[in-house]
């Protein structure tokens, strides 16, 4: 039974994807099609290397850590250092995810602050103009 085999414009559109950006892909050596003449035949392997890269993505990790660890795999490496690579760029990315979430935190806590005082500041203005309105209306 033959392998199964795409073509670019199949893959983009099961991921909705550009057929440029998995050229991109290609160049960054995350794909490898095999040629057929002009024609890019990709096979169940970089069907499932493009479904790893986008996860990876929507991890948050660049390109560059994406190919890495999925190069791990292809590699007769032993599990236990590719796991350890993995777990350490996750690892890390986590940190980098903490420190931001942090950073957004300390800047919602300050605008809630500001808020607050923008309130407080506009209500007693307003008190002021509904208390100085019935002076004036007398005169």
């Amino acid at each position: 039974m033959p392998a199964q085999t795409f073509t670019i414009s199949q893959l983009a559109k099961e991921f909705d994807l550009t057929t440029r950006a998995i050229r991109f892909y290609e160049d960054m050596g995350l794909l490898s099609p095999e040629r057929a003449g002009l024609q890019r035949i990709y096979s169940t392997r970089d069907r499932a290397r493009l479904t790893l890269t986008l996860r990876a993505k929507r991890l948050g990790l660049s390109l560059t850590e994406a190919k890495d660890i999925l190069d791990m795999y292809d590699s007769p490496r032993d599990t236990v250092a590719q796991l350890e690579k993995f777990l350490g760029v996750l690892g890390a990315h986590r940190a980098q995810l903490e420190a931001q979430l942090a950073e957004l935190q300390a800047n919602l806590a300050e605008v809630k602050e500001h808020e607050k005082k923008g309130r407080a500041t506009l209500a007693k203005a307003q008190k002021a103009g509904k208390a100085s309105r019935p002076a004036e209306a007398k005169a």
